[in-house]
């Protein structure tokens, strides 16, 4: 206990911290590793601990003695008793349940806890996954089941611990051109903690270089790799980057898309072509065998379509890396992230990174503009169904876009919007081109290669470049829509800003709000992860922007 510390730990496993506190920061730092921050207001946040924020805590190498250091040491008061059982216990459930092949090759789910295994092979889902009871302690797996079992263990709070091991693959040599450049202490440190779990994800910001995590894993595994990415432009990048920091040649790379169908012993694939269906069959399903593959890379997957998970549930043998700057997705599924891709291995705080100095400083702003007397009745009068676009869309956002545009004369600048008119309104007043889904894979390249050169300084763009893009010189974000309460979407949309910068210039994303509707509401919703990471936004009257330009 800690009477001057930052958190009040409740009986309900929230978790209140005071954002003015001295500690607060190196709390938030602390407690982001099993905790997850529910709402950000400007003096208290609250987090929640559950089951899958602790098991993926132990997963990735944390004890429950050490959850609960971190809360003696921060809070104001004991710690609830009822919580530091229920910590202590639900960790403790991660591992009792293991599963492992024999000798003979067989897939076996053991468990030292019998009453265990009894109650898992009572329940109705999974019993008929397991082929038989071999004895006390153990029954054979269904070979097809390690997947599935392991969802279903999940849910019902006895996640299993696989050590079952994975099939090699095809060897295939990858080296890293080390010449000019060097993993960084982190990167290398979440290659390291991948491997010691076989397989599971590595969370890293933006610009923090998850793509070279992904090569140094499989210079380290050395084997036919299938990357599986957003969209064609992220596969070129992948292909790029690849050629320029490994041993890989043009000849040993193939792309998987719309437009090509290339298997080499490193294939990039899109999540859009994985998922193609012709005559109700998925019609692509073929690649996933079409070489054995000793490593699949997941990247950006907190977006991982939901079909792509029962291919993912078929694939237990082979070594499975995700790649993300966020394990929040919109659907609730991090449970089958968990479960299918792995448990979090490595997760570096954005703040912790930026102060070593490999992301760029980001100041957030939250710009509230007024609806003018006749919009805001029309607002009132809307469905509210209606409404969100109404407010995300209001014209009075135009005006206050033009001023920042002129304030950060000389930067690179994105301009990021839902809604396709509202992107092509913006676009014209701006006199910039715009880029959305509709824009081909060639004209969308060269945009952002001009972005990057410094010739096309402004770019209206939609959610198209959420994910997956390199734009390192972008300074300047201004959000004037964006998917509702979307926190996966805000951090990427950040994200874009967090590369380092030859120019020096510190980023600023500014999110544009319509006051008093469900824009503003929503915003606050899309904040929480950023704010978990230690971003605050300062909130802004539109006539101080006004003002200033």
């Amino acid at each position: 206990m800690n009477p001057d510390g930052p958190l009040i730990v409740q009986s309900d496993r929230t978790v209140l911290l005071e954002v003015a506190n001295g500690q607060a920061e190196e709390a938030r730092h602390a407690l982001a590793v099993f905790a997850e921050l529910e709402r950000a207001p400007e003096h208290v946040h609250t987090y929640r601990i559950t089951r899958l924020g602790l098991w993926n805590a132990r997963a990735a190498g944390h004890e429950a003695a050490e959850m609960l250091a971190v809360l003696d040491r921060y809070s104001k008061y004991p710690v609830p008793q009822s919580v530091a059982t229920d910590i202590t216990e639900t960790v403790g459930r991660y591992g009792r349940l293991v599963i492992e092949r024999d000798d003979d090759g067989m897939l076996v789910l053991r468990s030292t806890d019998t009453a265990v295994l009894t109650e898992i092979a009572s329940n109705r889902k999974v019993a008929p996954l397991l082929a038989r009871r071999i004895d006390q302690h153990s029954y054979e797996l269904a070979a097809w089941a390690r997947g599935q079992v392991k969802q279903e263990l999940v849910k019902i709070g006895w996640p299993a611990e696989d050590l079952a091991g994975y099939t090699p693959g095809t060897p295939h040599a990858i080296d890293l051109d080390l010449a000019d450049w060097g993993l960084r202490p982190y990167q290398q440190h979440a290659i390291d903690q991948f491997f010691v779990g076989g397989s599971g994800v590595v969370v890293l910001p933006c610009g923090a270089g998850k793509t070279l995590v992904g090569a140094g894993a499989m210079a380290q595994a050395g084997t036919t790799t299938l990357i599986l990415v957003t969209n064609t432009v992220s596969a070129r990048q992948w292909r790029a980057e690849l050629l320029a920091r490994t041993s890989l040649t043009e000849e040993e790379i193939g792309e998987y898309s719309g437009q090509v169908k290339e298997v080499k012993p490193v294939t990039i694939a899109t999540y859009q072509i994985l998922t193609a269906k012709r005559k109700g069959e998925y019609a692509h399903l073929a690649l996933l065998d079409a070489l054995d593959w000793g490593l699949i890379v997941y990247d950006e997957v907190h977006l991982l379509p939901a079909p792509v998970f029962k291919l993912t549930a078929e694939l237990q043998a082979r070594r499975r890396l995700g790649l993300t700057a966020t394990l929040v997705r919109e659907d609730g599924r991090e449970g089958d992230v968990f479960s299918l891709i792995g448990p979090k291995r490595f997760d570096a705080p954005w703040k912790e990174i930026e102060a070593q100095g490999f992301i760029s400083p980001a100041s957030c702003f939250e710009v509230r503009v007024d609806l003018p007397a006749s919009e805001r009745l029309e607002y009132a009068a809307s469905a509210d169904d209606q409404r969100y676009r109404l407010a995300a869309t209001a014209p009075a956002k135009l005006d206050i876009v033009k001023r920042l545009v002129a304030q950060h004369s000389g930067e690179r600048i994105l301009i990021i919007g839902q809604y396709l008119d509202q992107i092509e309104e913006l676009a014209d007043a701006l006199d910039v081109p715009q880029l959305t889904g509709s824009t081909s894979v060639a004209e969308r390249e060269r945009l952002y290669q001009e972005f990057r050169d410094g010739r096309t300084p402004v770019l209206v763009v939609s959610k198209v470049a959420n994910f997956s893009v390199d734009l390192p010189e972008a300074t300047v974000a201004i959000q004037v829509s964006g998917s509702f309460g979307s926190r996966q979407e805000e951090a990427q949309r950040l994200g874009r800003l967090l590369r380092p910068k030859q120019s020096g210039i510190p980023a600023s994303f500014y999110t544009l709000v319509a006051r008093d509707t469900v824009d503003q509401d929503f915003a606050q919703n899309r904040q929480r992860f950023l704010a978990e990471q230690g971003y605050s936004y300062e909130i802004v009257d539109a006539s101080a922007i006004a003002a200033a330009a």
